[in-house]
């Protein structure tokens, strides 16, 4: 499989300031594989060391802070071969090893010349908690679920994702590729942007196979959960977690405490909710009260929505069945369009830095579903999932805020089009969304 975060992983290599890399990203989500594979491309050897497959390792870094002697003792220990420059060192599974981790600062400070690259499950769990931290002494790199773009790749499909890629005007898609991008796309939705699962599709084409993939991978984060340091907050994380698709299906999508068990109330499952967000399982969408910079200082904490890390594990985790690939717009209209904008949520994530938010108003209500920054600019997005594509919402917006709206956008099944100030998106080219932004603000 072809992952696009190997040309930042290569800038990261060929960086004069390079420090050690820590890879965050969920279960599954394909670091080691990346790392192994960066390791086989661009290095002459890789030394792998997985901290839960071999915890004696563990040892070397208790009391030692002499590089050196860390990696002669891991050479030792392994029959590895180590060279400064040559060699990829991956350190797999540190999210249970503090140690490790903390002296990531004596690799940078006193041996620059090793390339080191960490990864684990929960290791936004991990990098949460107040402990001791190599603060500015390591490199970050965020790992999400595969693009629609990687997907097409993996399926075969490169003169798809090649063609997406040359657009270089806002106009609409031939049919020749519009019909069959579309097609595609709903598969997309079935299997979802996890690598096995996408696997599974693309070279097996094995439907009950990709289905056992996402519950297997579903099964693993439920366990997870265990992991919390107070084991009180377990079954509360799985309430939150398996309450997704109902929060989702509801017309108003602002979460509920309520829908996860009745009488509940905030405070006491604040706690489990953070943890599935430090963990990057659910993405928490805070309401803002106005577009303004910077959009954390308009943000009301006491509203906001829930989605979770990637398209396919919502489907899964609904119980809707493959089968409604073949049935018309099905997936992207089920639960209200849940999906649709679980799927835009992703790919707003991969290409602007400010966390997404969205905006409502009640009395008459209007909710616009997500705001995004791009440069100093915020811009509403709306996601319609219905054949009508009316924006009243992003048409109040517009009367409210027009002086700082330069640009409404609209993902939805209709093909590439801008009216006057409206750019309508195709949910096929959501991953292009940041370059028809560009293309429609006259090539900024």
């Amino acid at each position: 499989m072809e992952r696009l975060i190997m040309k930042q992983l290569y800038a990261w290599k060929s960086s004069p300031y390079r420090k050690p890399l820590i890879l965050k990203g969920v279960r599954q989500v394909g670091k080691t594989w990346v790392l192994k594979e960066f390791g086989r491309k661009y290095y002459e050897n890789t030394a792998y060391f997985n901290f839960d497959e071999n915890e004696e390792y563990k040892q070397f870094f208790e009391t030692a802070k002499d590089v050196d002697r860390i990696l002669q003792n891991l050479m030792l220990a392994s029959n590895q071969k180590i060279s400064p420059e040559k060699t990829l060192i991956i350190f797999d599974e540190v999210q249970d090893c503090p140690k490790v981790i903390n002296s990531m600062k004596y690799f940078c400070e006193n041996a620059p010349e090793y390339h080191i690259a960490c990864a684990g499950a929960l290791l936004g769990i991990t990098l949460s908690k107040p402990a001791s931290f190599p603060v500015g002494k390591v490199n970050f790199m965020q790992i999400d679920p595969m693009t629609f773009a990687e997907f097409l790749l993996a399926n075969g499909d490169e003169n798809l994702a090649a063609y997406l890629n040359t657009i270089d005007r806002v106009e609409p898609l031939p049919d020749a590729f519009f019909n069959p991008l579309y097609e595609k796309l709903k598969m997309y939705f079935v299997t979802g942007g996890m690598p096995e699962s996408v696997l599974m599709w693309t070279k097996a084409r094995d439907v009950a196979a990709m289905q056992n993939v996402l519950s297997d991978i579903i099964e693993a984060y439920e366990r997870d959960f265990a992991k919390h340091p107070n084991i009180s907050e377990f079954p509360k994380i799985s309430m939150i977690w398996k309450s997704v698709p109902s929060q989702l299906a509801r017309e108003n999508k602002k979460f509920l405490y309520r829908v996860v068990k009745e009488g509940a109330r905030a405070r006491e499952y604040e706690d489990a909710l953070q943890w599935l967000v430090d963990a990057r399982l659910v993405h928490k969408v805070y309401r803002s009260t106005a577009p303004g910079l910077p959009v954390s200082a308009y943000d009301d904490l006491s509203a906001f929505k829930i989605y979770l890390v990637d398209v396919g594990i919502l489907r899964r985790l609904a119980m809707l069945a493959p089968t409604a690939f073949g049935e018309g717009n099905r997936l992207f209209t089920e639960f209200k369009g849940a999906l649709s904008e679980n799927y835009v949520l992703q790919t707003l994530l991969t290409q602007f830095e400010v966390f997404p938010r969205y905006w409502s108003q009640n009395n008459p209500p209007y909710e616009v579903d997500f705001l995004i920054q791009r440069d100093n600019d915020i811009f509403p997005v709306e996601v319609k999932s219905e054949t009508n594509t009316a924006s009243r919402s992003l048409k109040k917006f517009k009367e409210l805020f027009g002086d700082k709206v330069k640009l409404r956008i609209r993902f939805s099944l209709d093909n590439l089009k801008l009216d006057g100030d409206m750019l309508n998106i195709p949910f096929l080219m959501a991953d292009q969304a940041d370059r028809m932004i560009g293309l429609a603000l006259g090539g900024k």
